[in-house]
């Protein structure tokens, strides 16, 4: 009697437990994350449902019954975790989320009539006469289970880590042309950015990555003849052992085992690498991965930090930036040596040479040269950013970096501090009595110099003061007049009047006097090479005159838009970053910040190095409102201004961000933003880039030219996410100049062009 007490209590234990295990979900049916969370397949051993992620949860199928959670595939894994109040409902229509009513989920089919949780571990979903609309196995994220295919053109993408699930930074690519393939993610499908290749090319047509029941991983064609072994296979396959293959966070495929009967745990049975530092890109754009222990270590390069402290693995940037003009003296080039590394080759220049020394004296006389790879034979010439550096003991090649320098380091400092010590101990009273008759003959002989002249051109009392401040030369009206042989000398037109060497400002309100001579301090101050220099001024009666350097190669107009002659698109690259540095300098680094207001090709000269300097920054204000017929205030140039000019909103530097992107995709283009001269679809330049970037069709913006594809597309995001209608979604010029450089990741840009219809 007991023991038929125990049968029956058991039977019903096994049928409630069936009961909850059941896979026929019905239409009408919900989950929620804290109770009915998942639907079980009958064994038990695959979930369907909610689990925990992060602060909240995620839908997806994982293994059940185990302590560690293991995801098989996620829903909207790109998504932030979902609140704990959320219910998923099953309709007609599709899996809802509540309570975000009309917020659609992930999978999408017609008449779902029902659906089920298989022991395969594949989700399905069923019509009215039980036909399969929906799967999980034909959209797999990172991970593959035994009887699941990757077919012909799928691919699979790594979590960004093994607590998130969002998309990683590598894939693994079932090319049609039977290639099983990885890469990093956002690179074309070649083998310069491949790090793991089955060796399958052209082996057949449609084939697949097969996943069997015993650990085997394989290939088959299209006539299912077996072209590749990934895994031996063969391993033991009973109910106890769960084999998963997955694309890990680090780049790698593994195969694992899970073993039921203890708690899940798990053990790598394959791996496509033992190499960590294999997947390329696991350390971004200009440093290099080095196997430390069980891990990676991801350094930069010489004269680079980390252009993100809190992540390791966000890539480098230049201490001192970079110094096209190698001459200089404050920051003077020289190049540092990289032992035992291999590198992406991107050269663009390969020379014969077999000293070393000469393949340095030959970058470093080649402002467009940042780093060569010198190998004993030859010295390959390279731009950067480098990418896909990895320390290799048995590679012959010797990298090479050119750094800017500070011709003062902490020793030499400490040695001058010393000596300087002593020089006066011993000098210094010898020189006092000298250096007080020779100052007090100077100021003598100064003022006396000084009352002539101001005198003669009549500048008020004040100007002594700012001539201290800021140590420019005053100039007379007529010294200037003789050196610009009467002003006919002139290079280009700016808004303000003619600039030449000798700039004249013809529209300076009667009333401005203060604030002009408030704007000449901070210019004065203001010293960077993307900048062109202030060094002088003419205050005569209403006449009012700035003395710049002169540059030779005209203004960045006379560059882009002549039909011959256009700089190559290395040159443009190096425009382009260059002008964003000089931004970043008015924007943040001077003592005052200053918005430019008048971003414009004609405002940017080149100099013989054909390195871009801003001008006219920080002088519109003093402009006349005559100058426009808009708005009071208005000030800049139509086709250049931002929205908020035209809606009377306060002007911050995001005004100068929106015209930098106007500039930017003139000069990736290289044609002007407006041009009537064109059919009408295509007349507006920044209407025409963000259509052909929705629609893929980017040879329509670069024509007969060849351009790097990856790089163009980068700096086309670039330029639309700068010229966004609302100011507070444009980046600053900081992370303008970081884009730039390729060393953050640009997010796909929304359609910018919301207001220039009405301007």
């Amino acid at each position: 009697m007991p023991v038929m007490v125990f049968f029956v209590l058991a039977m019903a234990f096994v049928v409630a437990q069936a009961q909850q295990m059941q896979s026929n979900i019905s239409r009408g049916s919900s989950l929620t994350p804290t109770t009915n969370s998942s639907w079980l397949s009958r064994s038990g051993v695959y979930a369907f449902g909610f689990y925990k992620q992060g602060n909240g949860y995620a839908v997806g199928i994982f293994l059940a019954g185990i302590p560690q959670t293991t995801i098989v595939w996620t829903a909207k894994r790109d998504d932030p975790p979902l609140p704990t109040n959320v219910t998923l409902d099953f309709t007609s229509d599709g899996f809802s989320l509540k309570p975000t009513p009309g917020q659609s989920f992930v999978i999408e089919y017609t008449s779902g009539s029902s659906a089920s949780m298989l022991d395969s571990g594949n989700f399905v979903i069923y019509n009215a006469r039980q036909d399969i609309v929906w799967q999980s196995f034909e959209h797999p994220t990172d991970t593959l289970v035994p009887g699941q295919r990757l077919f012909a053109g799928d691919e699979m993408f790594s979590a960004k880590s093994e607590s998130d699930p969002s998309t990683g930074i590598f894939r693994l690519k079932m090319q049609a042309d039977g290639n099983l393939v990885q890469y990093p993610v956002n690179t074309p499908d070649t083998p310069a950015h491949a790090y793991y290749a089955s060796g399958t090319y052209g082996r057949g047509k449609n084939v697949t990555l097969n996943f069997g029941a015993d650990g085997h991983l394989y290939l088959l064609n299209d006539t299912s003849s077996n072209i590749k072994n990934i895994t031996d296979g063969g391993l033991p396959a009973d109910q106890a052992t769960i084999y998963l293959m997955r694309i890990d966070a680090d780049g790698i495929f593994r195969l694992y085992s899970h073993d039921l009967n203890h708690n899940g745990s798990k053990s790598i049975v394959w791996e496509s690498s033992k190499n960590k530092c294999d997947p390329k890109g696991i350390c971004r754009l200009n440093s290099y991965c080095v196997s430390v222990d069980l891990d990676v270590e991801c350094k930069c390069l010489p004269g680079f930090v980390s252009a993100n402290l809190g992540n390791k693995t966000s890539g480098c940037r230049r201490i001192i930036a970079d110094v096209c003009e190698y001459k200089n003296e404050t920051f003077p080039n020289t190049m540092e040596e990289l032992q035992s590394t291999i590198w992406e080759d991107s050269s663009y220049a390969d020379l014969p040479l077999s000293d070393r020394e000469a393949c340095k004296r030959a970058c470093l006389e080649d402002c467009n040269c940042e780093a060569a790879i010198f190998n004993g034979t030859s010295c390959r010439k390279q731009r950067l950013p480098l990418r896909y550096g990895r320390r290799d003991v048995g590679t012959p090649n010797l990298e090479l970096i050119k750094v800017a320098i500070s011709t003062t380091t902490p020793d030499t400092e400490k040695r001058s501090k010393r000596k300087g010590r002593t020089d006066i101990l011993i000098i210094g009273l010898s020189l006092t009595a000298f250096g007080s008759i020779l100052v007090a003959i100077s100021v003598v002989a100064f003022c006396k110099h000084n009352s002539w002249s101001y005198g003669r051109v009549n500048i008020p009392i004040l100007d002594s003061e700012l001539n201290e401040d800021i140590s420019l030369r005053p100039y007379t009206y007529e010294e200037l007049e003789k050196i610009t042989n009467n002003f006919t000398e002139e290079v280009g037109r700016g808004t303000s009047g003619i600039r030449v060497a000798v700039k004249r400002l013809e529209k300076v309100a009667a009333e401005g006097e203060k604030e002009f001579q408030t704007e000449l301090k901070v210019i004065g101050k203001t010293h960077h090479k993307n900048l062109v220099r202030l060094l002088g001024y003419c205050l005569d009666g209403p006449k009012r005159l700035l003395v710049y350097e002169y540059m030779s190669n005209g203004s960045l107009a006379d560059v882009l838009f002549t039909p011959d002659g256009k700089p190559s698109w290395e040159e443009r690259m190096r425009i382009a970053r260059n002008i964003a540095r000089g931004f970043l300098y008015l924007h943040e680094e001077c003592d005052t910040q200053i918005i430019h207001c008048d971003i414009k090709p004609q405002n940017i000269l080149m100099d013989e190095y054909m390195c871009p300097k801003i001008s006219d920054f920080g002088l519109a204000k003093l402009l006349k409102a005559d100058q426009s017929r808009t708005t009071t205030g208005f000030r800049g140039t139509r086709g250049y201004v931002a929205p908020e000019w035209h809606r009377k909103m306060p002007i911050t530097v995001k005004a100068d961000v929106y015209s930098f992107g106007v500039v930017l995709l003139e000069i990736i283009c290289c044609r002007r933003n407006v041009d009537w001269s064109l059919p009408d679809e295509e007349a507006i330049l920044d209407e025409l880039a963000y259509h052909c970037f929705e629609t893929g069709e980017l040879g329509k913006l670069v024509g007969e030219e060849e351009v790097n594809t990856r790089q163009f597309e980068r700096m086309l995001k670039v330029g639309l996410w700068c010229i966004q209608d609302e100011p507070s979604l444009r980046p600053s010029m900081k992370k303008v100049l970081l884009m730039l450089e390729g060393t953050v990741d640009i997010p796909i840009p929304p359609n910018p062009i919301s207001f220039l219809s009405t301007i």
